[in-house]
């Protein structure tokens, strides 16, 4: 597919825009103010495979935080600011490398400009973050609660950074409803070359919100559109970093991790796939070695339809064969099956 092509900002470590692997980003659910456990869950955040993490930042306790997590921590961090320009400031001081703010309502012109100098001295760039939920009644009465409103509210505050000599910006155009995020992802695209974040806000728990974010953000993938995403679940970070990847695999923007292909079973189905697809999951949710696994239900079709996969199995009566590239290498019982299969991908990564 063809990718928007965006200007390309630095975010710590991360690139995003500009041809760059789409990043995965998360945020904490922690009380930012104990350190202990931010920083456990960001390790944890980092270990599954994300790329930055955003924390809340609600008060100055909570900025004074930020530089002993970045000691602890490798990942890129951004503040989530609202209202305050001094947390903004308090959070660049501390060392944070990136602001996710709304420069139209932290404070006056003087508070802007405040924050944007200290931005630029630093490097830091600033993510303009539109909600369809918290417009202002300005937009409302002009535009309504649409794709529209959120775009012209997101220009709103594009204007007021970029009248003070400041380029470095991250736009996300978020709304629960799936079909006016996409609309309003479609028009900002048209507008700007900003690197666009792209979410599904408040999506709901993980099944239905799994569902509405792969739409969402699949479907604008795979126009070309967007930079780096956030799947908002009411779930573990952990959750929404995963199923982010898992995304961004089915689409073929990340190589990376285990991807395992297997069948919805079927009157043929002569083994318990559903725990052994279990079972496998999460032993291999760590691995990044890039590698695709199939189980398959039964030896009619299963070989053949995961040809593709790099190793599998395949269901019989009793037996199970293996399979490498969609051939058949040999047989074992079903009860060593898993624990061979286990193996055999632990060899394949080593190597």
């Amino acid at each position: 597919m063809n990718r928007r092509n965006t200007k390309k900002i630095r975010v710590g470590s991360v690139e995003i825009g500009g041809g760059s692997p789409i990043s995965v980003q998360s945020m904490t659910n922690t009380d930012t103010r104990d350190v202990k456990a931010t920083i456990q869950q960001v390790l944890e955040l980092e270990k599954a495979g994300c790329d930055i993490v955003r924390i809340s930042v609600f008060d100055k306790k909570c900025a004074d935080t930020i530089k002993e997590i970045k000691k602890e921590t490798g990942i890129p961090l951004v503040a989530d600011i609202h209202f305050d320009y001094r947390l903004a400031l308090a959070s660049i001081e501390n060392g944070i490398d990136k602001l996710r703010i709304n420069p139209g309502n932290i404070g006056g012109p003087n508070a802007v400009k405040q924050v944007v100098d200290a931005a630029k001295e630093r490097e830091i760039p600033i993510r303009i973050g539109v909600n369809a939920g918290s417009l202002s009644s300005d937009i409302l009465e002009r535009f309504g609660n649409t794709p529209s409103g959120m775009v012209e509210s997101a220009m709103e505050h594009v204007a007021i950074l970029e009248d003070l000599g400041y380029d470095r910006i991250i736009i996300s155009l978020k709304a629960s409803n799936v079909i006016k995020t996409i609309e309003a992802y479609r028009l900002i695209s048209q507008r700007v070359n900003y690197p666009l974040h792209l979410g599904i806000t408040e999506a709901g728990t993980f099944l239905s919100g799994t569902v509405k974010s792969s739409i969402g953000l699949g479907i604008l993938l795979a126009e070309g559109i967007g930079d780096t995403i956030r799947v908002s679940l009411t779930a573990s970070p952990v959750e929404e970093v995963r199923v982010g990847l898992e995304i961004l695999k089915a689409l073929g923007l990340k190589a990376s991790g285990v991807e395992i292909i297997s069948c919805p079973t079927c009157g043929r189905c002569n083994i318990n796939l559903f725990d052994m697809a279990d079972k496998l999951q999460n032993e291999l949710k760590d691995i990044k070695h890039p590698l695709k696994v199939a189980l398959m239900g039964c030896v009619v079709n299963g070989p053949g339809e995961a040809r593709e996969a790099d190793i599998g199995i395949a269901g019989g009566k009793g037996k199970v064969a293996l399979f490498k590239k969609g051939k058949i290498i040999g047989t074992v019982p079903e009860e060593k099956a898993f624990e061979m299969l286990l193996s055999e991908i632990r060899e394949m990564i080593s190597k």
